[in-house]
This record gives C-alpha cells, sequence and structure tokens, in this order.
C-alpha cells in the first residue's frame, strides 16, 4: 500500500452568500486542477438565525452538480420544474443541474436554532454540460452507516466502502463521499483508488493526518465525542488535501474525531468559471449570460 502524503492544510474562510447567508469556504474559485472534479465545498454552520434565514432566492446554475449535505437544522427548496421539497438532519440532495436550472435554497433552524450543513459543488464534462437537470433527493435513513468493531462510524453517500454502496448513482465523477466518526485515541486506514483526487474536511474532534513520516496535525476549536449530540465549532476547521496514493491513515485525538472524506476522478479539461454556472470555455459562459438575459436559458420542459 501507498500512503498518500498531505499535500497541504487549508484553513476556511468567511464567506457571505446568497441573500447574505454567513458561512465558510473551505475551497472554491481556485485550485481547481488540485481539487477536480470538485469545485467548491462550503460549510453553513451557524447558531444564530440572522446569519442564515435570508437564504438562497432564486439563483442559476449550469454545467454542475450540486450536494447539499444537512447536519442540523433544515432546508426549504425549489426550482423551475415545479420540483420543492425540504431536507432535514442527515439528509443528502444531489442536483445535476445540467443544462440549467433555477432554483432557490431556504435554511431553517432546529428548535435550538442552530443550522448546519456543507455544500459540494462537482463539475460535469463538456459531453454532459447540457445533459437534462434532474434530482437525487435521498432521506438519512436510506444512507447506509457502518459501525466497525472499535467504534468508528461512517456513512456512506455515495461510492462503495466497507462492501456497503451509497445510495447516490449516475454521478458523472463517480465520486465517493463519506461522512466519518473516528472513536477517540484511534489510528485508522482508508483506501482510497489511486487515480482519484482527494480531500478530508474536518468539522469536529481533533486528529492527525500521517504525512511522509510524520504526522501533521487538524483540529477545531472545540472536541466532540463522536457518540454523544454533535457540536460544532465554526472558526476553526480544515480542510486537508491529498496527494496521489492508495490509503491515507488518520489519527484521532482525545475526543475522536469526524470528517467528509471525498475523492473523485478528474475530468481534466479547461474550466470557465462565472458564479454558479461552469463551462469550458468563455464563450460558452457568454452565451449562458445572454440566454439568461433574453430568458431562454431554461432547455428542457417547465411543469
Amino acid at each position: 500500500m501507498s500512503l498518500r502524503p498531505v499535500h497541504q492544510i487549508i484553513q476556511p474562510k468567511p464567506t457571505i452568500e446568497g441573500a447574505g447567508v454567513k458561512l465558510q469556504r473551505a475551497f472554491g474559485f481556485g485550485k481547481t486542477k488540485e481539487f477536480d472534479p470538485f469545485l467548491l465545498l462550503d460549510d453553513f454552520r451557524n447558531e444564530n438565525p440572522s446569519d442564515y434565514l435570508a437564504g438562497f432566492p432564486w439563483h442559476p446554475h449550469r454545467g454542475i452538480e450540486t450536494i447539499t449535505y444537512v447536519l442540523a437544522g433544515s432546508v426549504e427548496h425549489g426550482d423551475s420544474l415545479g420540483n420543492k421539497g425540504k431536507m432535514t438532519a442527515g439528509d443528502v440532495q444531489w442536483m445535476t443541474a445540467g443544462s440549467g436550472i433555477l432554483h432557490q435554497e431556504m435554511p431553517k433552524g432546529d428548535p435550538q436554532g442552530r443550522m448546519h450543513g456543507f455544500q459540494l459543488w462537482a463539475n460535469l464534462p463538456s459531453s454532459l454540460k447540457m445533459t437534462d437537470p434532474r434530482y437525487q433527493d435521498i432521506p438519512s435513513g436510506a444512507i447506509p452507516e457502518i459501525t466497525d468493531d472499535d467504534g468508528t462510524r461512517v456513512r456512506v453517500i455515495s461510492g462503495e466502502f466497507w462492501g456497503q454502496r451509497g445510495p447516490v448513482e449516475g454521478v458523472a465523477a463517480d465520486p465517493s463521499y463519506l461522512d466519518i466518526s473516528v472513536a477517540p485515541n484511534r489510528r485508522k486506514r482508508f483506501k482510497i483508488e489511486t487515480t482519484r483526487n482527494a480531500f478530508a474536511y474536518v468539522f469536529a474532534g481533533s486528529g492527525a493526518f500521517r504525512a511522509s513520516s510524520k504526522p501533521q496535525a487538524v483540529l477545531t476549536e472545540s472536541a466532540v465525542d463522536p457518540n454523544a449530540a454533535p457540536t460544532y465549532d465554526v472558526s476553526n476547521h480544515s480542510l486537508v488535501l491529498f496527494d496521489r496514493g492508495d490509503e491515507i491513515v488518520v489519527q484521532s485525538g482525545d475526543q475522536g474525531i469526524r470528517f467528509l472524506l471525498v475523492s473523485g476522478k478528474p475530468i481534466e479539461e479547461p474550466v470557465a468559471w462565472y458564479g454558479p454556472i461552469v463551462m469550458n470555455t468563455q464563450e460558452e459562459l457568454h452565451e449562458a449570460v445572454r440566454e439568461l438575459r433574453d430568458g431562454t436559458f431554461i432547455k428542457h420542459r417547465q411543469i
């Protein structure tokens, strides 16, 4: 087995999106080669409703897939197809924007006013940029959760892991998306196919990922027992970007560690990016903007 070295540890940046939602951006709008096929990861964690209730009103997407994973609170959504629904704690929505869709996402807190979730953007190859939009709405109960003998827990959102396959299927990047909780003071190895780009996003507890001959520590300001009700810190999470290899090693701290482990096959195509629209060329971006302006952006039949 070959260990994946730690290429970089990144601290997320405070960002405001939508109609004024305060969130933490782990990566996005840059470094597309290192993260390919992924484009952006936002951590929208808040305990103050005024920081998130304005939400993400109607906006367009084209050429990408958006993956929303809710941990606390809820998100009501609607789109230009006439679809609408509500995601609650543990649910996932995988939206293939394809040729173009207009949608909105409006977060609401839990009874304590807490809101927490992630949104990941995955690129589409040129051959699928203009495919028909679609949704995969996955309730929490449909996501397999595996518990190892040492207390390690893994929710398999997509991809195959420890003999379980996640419910999200047919995604261009063929991603693996795992929510992993490692019990305190454990060393765990996780296999990742060598050809994939991969990163871990630590959002609770603390620990170290081994890089070459020495561990590289990652921390959050307040640790969490993975067996207790989750609590989170908003200001000091860590994203660990890995180099190539076929496994990672993590050593959990005294309170355990919880992180997303995401990997995907690189698309290796040019990226032309304008906000929520991601194409291959500037000409395609200009065309999308013209279509937004003249009302021809939506290519699919509306309900």
